[in-house]
Formats: C-alpha cells, sequence, structure tokens
C-alpha cells in the first residue's frame, strides 16, 4: 500500500457504519488521486446468487449521469440504423458490424440491438456475454425504439446485477462530483435494487454497502440510514 492510501486509511472508522452525507464528506477528505476518479458502490446484499429465483438485476438511470462519454453501437439496418445514429450512437450497423466485433474490435462500453438483429447478434454470446454487453429485453436494450435506449445509455443510464460473491458493483460518477450530485445518483440505484429485491428473499436484504473511488479506501455506509434517506 502507498503512503497516500496508508494516510487516507487512519481518516476511516473501520468500525462505523456512516451516514449517506457524512460518507459522501469523508470520501472527499480520503480520495488523493491526481485524476478524476470513478465514484462507486459495492452492495452486499442477503441473496442467494445460486438460486435462480434470487437473480437481482436491473437499470436504472441516474439523474446525473457518470460524468463520462458513454460509447454506444446499436445493432440496426435500414430506417432503424439511420435512426440510431442520429440519436447518437457511435456506430450502428448488421452484419458488418458483427462481423467487426468478431475481428476483435470491442471499442464501446454499451450495446443496442433491435429485436430481428438478435438472431444475428446471438453469435456474439461468448464475447458480449461475458463483459455484459450483451443487448437484454429486460434492460431495455433490445428495443426497436433504438433513439430512446440510445439516448438513455448516453445520458447515465446503468445496468447492476448480481455477482457470484452476492454483491452489486455499480459506478455512480465521478470525484469531480459535488456531494449533492452523487447523492441523488446514489439514492436512485439504491431505491432501484431495494425495488428489485426478490418475492423469495428473506431476512436482511441489504447486508452491507460500501462507498470508495477508484484508488480510495471504502467507507462503509450505514444501509438502514440509506433506505431512510431513500423515503
Amino acid at each position: 500500500m502507498s503512503k497516500k492510501y496508508v494516510a487516507s486509511l487512519k481518516k476511516v472508522d473501520r468500525t462505523k457504519r456512516y451516514t449517506l452525507d457524512e460518507g459522501l464528506k469523508l470520501l472527499g477528505e480520503v480520495k488523493f488521486a491526481k485524476f478524476d476518479e470513478t465514484v462507486d458502490l459495492a452492495i452486499r446484499l442477503g441473496v442467494d446468487p445460486k438460486q435462480t429465483d434470487q437473480t437481482v438485476r436491473g437499470a436504472v438511470g441516474l439523474p446525473h449521469g457518470l460524468g463520462r462519454n458513454v460509447r454506444v453501437i446499436a445493432f440496426a439496418k435500414g430506417d432503424k440504423e439511420k435512426e440510431a445514429l442520429a440519436a447518437g450512437a457511435d456506430k450502428a450497423g448488421a452484419e458488418d458490424l458483427i462481423a467487426e466485433i468478431e475481428k476483435g474490435w470491442l471499442d464501446f462500453d454499451k450495446v443496442v440491438a433491435t429485436p430481428d438483429m438478435m438472431g444475428q447478434v446471438s453469435k456474439l454470446g461468448k464475447v458480449l456475454g461475458p463483459r455484459g454487453l450483451m443487448p437484454n429485453p429486460k434492460l431495455g436494450t433490445v428495443t426497436f425504439d433504438v433513439a430512446t435506449a440510445i439516448k438513455d445509455l448516453k445520458k447515465g443510464k446503468v445496468e447492476f446485477k448480481i455477482d457470484k460473491s452476492g454483491i452489486v458493483h455499480v459506478a455512480v460518477g465521478k470525484s469531480s462530483f459535488d456531494a449533492g450530485k452523487l447523492k441523488d445518483n446514489i439514492l436512485a440505484l439504491m431505491d432501484a435494487v431495494t425495488r428489485a429485491k426478490p418475492q423469495s428473499s428473506k431476512g436482511n436484504y441489504l447486508r452491507s454497502v460500501t462507498l470508495s473511488t477508484t484508488m480510495s479506501p471504502g467507507v462503509k455506509l450505514d444501509p438502514v440510514s440509506l433506505q431512510e434517506s431513500e423515503e
């Protein structure tokens, strides 16, 4: 660990669960990187990710976006391809775009597809799937309304999905954001995750919530206080 990290770590009480306002204030004190870091939230949930009926997944539009350019591509053809480009897609196409990705091009962050393209896009499952880039109708990324989907992603719509450890990791902004913007984004995400609670989940759903920047130590938040803030 670097000296700067150790110095920052000393400012964090590891036994305390901070309120969101306290956590955001502390985060501003422990960040030390010279670049504009990403602010992340790690939410440990009281579900069993091995059970198919306890999968937690969804998408939410962050009120203040992510503070960075989101590169979106669209699998579409004809008028829908033109619509996608007009809506701000960084690249759009059909067989030609699929061939380009098969050759190794992956210079994008999000993917949208029209339903009629999914039969061909499915060939890219082994490439897009592990990276969390496969279009999904449940997340609004498989749709004929490509313009709305692209604009939402560009504005900062983020997807969340529980991992094998029962944790949801999501970026909620940049360290250059003021506390108010980060708070709005975090509460929007927490509300979406709370609403995504499986009916089969029993007991304590929000086990722990940790806030951090790319380089900083984690600041543990009080889940009960967060739920009260949502309300």
